[in-house]
């Protein structure tokens, strides 16, 4: 539980973040597209081989729209540490991760961060809440390439409210937050996909090196049986999917996505994407095979349908 005797609102709201810088390569594209399982059910995917090869001569690989989400990863290697709140790493969660994209992405490049407070809310003794705003720019011209919203849930860090009313800040009209329900109808589209044992050992090697994903001492002190995967592997996974069966396997058509991280999925388990289809609205939800659970539900706003659609 965070020191609620050390807990300044003031202090809190004043807090700046360090701008980072975040250096790539195409390598490092090609590694996250082979982390978030592209081309893994066939080595020769005409959809997803651009991702992975200079197919037919093209001169660079294409860039998932999700690889946008190791830029909000990036721009915090030392935690979200605020003045009077700390937490355990070990205990954080993934709740929510929102990206709104404004350009493809280059097969290489450096990007500029800059970093800011979202939101933090006070759950208590249980927990703790954490929103980070993360906005990429390509260093050399400024322009803005795409903005994250991270949204931590860290277990046990709450209680730090000086007052009976628990602390809650959003720098954001929570009017721009949109709710998703799933519809009862049966979805537009379905896609199966199976992640590997060795998932998240994959996935790690793009940033995140939580051990919660790789250590199973960690794992169990966190209440799971084994490693889980990323949630951010899982929504690779998802949005992948939604690029094939939507977008006709070009990634430029996504706009924003926003994702709810609703269970763990331990790698080797089997995705389930289901899509429904509102406008150029697509809901989703991904559950997984073996358990018949719901791990990952939210929507992704494309900028128009494929004629083929």
């Amino acid at each position: 539980m965070a020191d609620s005797s050390a807990f300044d609102p003031q202090s809190i709201l004043s807090h700046k973040y360090p701008d980072t810088t975040y250096n790539y390569t195409e390598r490092d594209v090609v590694l996250y597209a082979l982390g978030v399982g592209a081309c893994g059910r066939d080595a020769v995917d005409g959809d997803e081989l651009k991702y992975i090869y200079h197919e037919n001569g093209q001169q660079f690989v294409q860039v998932l729209p999700t690889f946008a989400a190791l830029f909000s990863l990036a721009s915090a290697p030392n935690g979200f540490n605020l003045p009077g709140l700390q937490y355990d790493p070990r205990l954080l969660l993934h709740g929510q991760q929102y990206i709104e994209l404004y350009r493809p992405f280059p097969s290489s490049g450096c990007i500029h961060n800059k970093v800011s407070l979202a939101g933090l809310h006070d759950k208590g003794l249980q927990a703790a809440i954490i929103e980070i705003e993360t906005k990429s720019y390509e260093k050399d011209s400024g322009e803005l390439l795409c903005i994250n919203r991270m949204t931590g849930f860290l277990r046990g860090a709450g209680g730090f409210s000086k007052s009976s009313q628990p602390y809650s800040y959003s720098s954001y009209s929570s009017n721009k937050v949109s709710s998703v329900k799933i519809p009862k109808s049966q979805p537009f589209a379905v896609f199966e996909d199976c992640t590997q044992p060795s998932q998240a050992l994959l996935y790690r090697l793009s940033g995140d090196y939580n051990p919660l994903h790789s250590d199973p001492v960690v794992a169990k002190v966190a209440g799971f049986s084994r490693p889980i995967l990323h949630g951010l592997c899982t929504l690779g996974f998802s949005v992948r999917a939604i690029i094939k069966c939507i977008c006709r396997g070009d990634p430029n058509l996504v706009k924003s996505i926003s994702a709810r991280f609703l269970l763990h999925v331990y790698p080797g388990e089997t995705l389930i994407t289901e899509m429904w289809l509102e406008g150029l609205r697509v809901i989703y939800q991904a559950k997984v095979k073996e358990r018949n659970q719901t791990v990952l539900s939210g929507y992704v706003d494309i900028h128009r349908l494929s004629s083929p659609l």
